[in-house]
This record gives C-alpha cells, structure tokens and sequence, in this order.
C-alpha cells in the first residue's frame, strides 16, 4: 500500500523513478522495491526522504486517506489495536485473503 501511494504521488508530481531516486539521495532499486511491494516495511527514515522530495507530509505516505485526504483515525486505530495484540503483518494479509476468498465465493 505505501509503494502504490508513493508511485501515485511520483507520477502526479512528473518525477520519474530515477529522478525521485536521485533527488531523495536513495537508492533507485530500493525505491523500485517499495512501489512493487517487495519492500514493505521502509525505514521511516527513508520514507520521510522520499515524503520530503514529493513534498508531501509523511502521514500522507505511511496511511490510508478517506476522500478528502484526512487520515481514516478509525483504522489507523484499530491497526494499532491490532499490534498491541499482538497480530503480525502475516496474520493481518491472511485475514485479507480469506475476506477476498470469501467474497468471491459469494458472488
């Protein structure tokens, strides 16, 4: 989900991968991994780079908006809900699965 949000606000900016790479000082593959979603726990470090060039705040990159661009407090409560319970990345992309299986099965 972040690698889809940075390539979306990269492409909105005119930026290509090598020109966000070079003007954050991070590696052009690594940037590449994140978009793919190969990479999917950046560094906040990294990601406040990449937030920086694309001029936009860090939130923007690391949570989901509703509409209007405002944080859903909602799930990003209820995600932290779910780490101090103890729930892995793992656990949460199995859920997501089984509802999308789920789903279609019903349809």
């Amino acid at each position: 989900m972040i690698g889809k949000r940075i390539k979306r606000l990269r492409i909105e900016k005119g930026l290509s991968l090598n020109e966000l790479a070079n003007l954050a000082n991070v590696s052009k593959s690594y940037i590449s991994y994140i978009e793919r979603g190969i990479q999917t726990s950046p560094s906040p470090h990294i990601l406040s780079k990449i937030a920086k060039i694309l001029d936009v705040p860090l939130d923007e990159i690391m949570y989901p908006t509703d509409d209007q661009g405002n944080t859903d407090i909602e799930w990003v409560e209820l995600l932290n809900e779910g780490i101090r319970a103890g729930m892995r990345k793992e656990e949460f992309r199995t859920y997501i699965d089984f509802m999308k299986y789920k789903q279609l099965k019903n349809r």
